[in-house]
């Protein structure tokens, strides 16, 4: 029983991104200027988004439990979500680039969204790098934490503020209206929110096993040193 308690989630998981791949590819999409079928990388290329937010405020809340009780397992989870979420950020960009090159005429169109996830993921990418230069284990998970904290500070305006207060060609941005302004098909938020919902638990179950990993590593190696 307990075993099926902790497994329900996963398997809500599988389920969800499986109705959001075939809901995303076979059921019917408001035909719109210009964006046309492309529409359908909505089930695809915003959950991306959606997760890694989760995914980095989770990271964030154990950098900051690191920093009040500095304990080792609170510095994994912060390390694997961080980095389960740049994983989720960069197929955010591609995923972006693909949509963009159809509607958009290519692939990187130097809009403010763009720019500012590109620059929030060039941030996280400095968090490894930082953690990558220090050897001392102590130091490097109070420094990544404190470093952790500001990342997540910087990425919010980068991708939600500064997009809105410029002009940009992303629905909800600079003035542009949003999808749920000019999207008539309320059949899309039946496969958009399930959507949401199992990227999110596949980053979850993706961090939750890298963690594992982790954790089997270093009580290998405390074996190893203390034979």
């Amino acid at each position: 029983m307990f075993g099926a308690r902790k497994f329900w989630w996963k398997l809500t998981a599988v389920l969800l991104l499986a109705y959001t791949v075939i809901g995303g590819l076979l059921f019917q999409v408001p035909r719109l200027s210009i964006v046309n079928e492309t529409i359908r990388a909505l089930y695809f290329h915003v959950p991306m988004w959606f997760g890694m937010v989760f995914l980095f405020s989770v990271s964030l809340v154990y950098s900051i439990r690191y920093l009040r009780n500095p304990l080792k397992g609170n510095d994994t989870i912060a390390v694997e979500f961080a980095n389960t979420g740049l994983a989720y950020g960069l197929l955010g960009i591609f995923t972006g680039m693909i949509w963009a090159n159809y509607t958009w005429g290519t692939p990187w169109h130097g809009d403010p969204k763009q720019n500012g996830a590109a620059i929030a993921t060039l941030v996280y990418l400095a968090y490894f790098v930082l953690r990558g230069s220090l050897s001392n284990e102590e130091q490097k998970a109070r420094i990544s934490a404190v470093y952790n904290i500001f990342a997540f500070a910087a990425m919010i305006p980068l991708i939600f503020i500064i997009p809105r207060m410029t002009s940009s060609m992303h629905p909800g941005s600079g003035g542009n209206p949003g999808f749920n302004m000019y999207d008539l098909d309320s059949k899309m938020r039946m496969v958009f929110y399930p959507a949401v919902i199992g990227w999110i638990l596949l980053g979850v179950w993706i961090a939750t096993l890298r963690i594992r990993i982790r954790n089997v590593e270093e009580k290998i190696l405390d074996l190893e040193d203390n034979v």
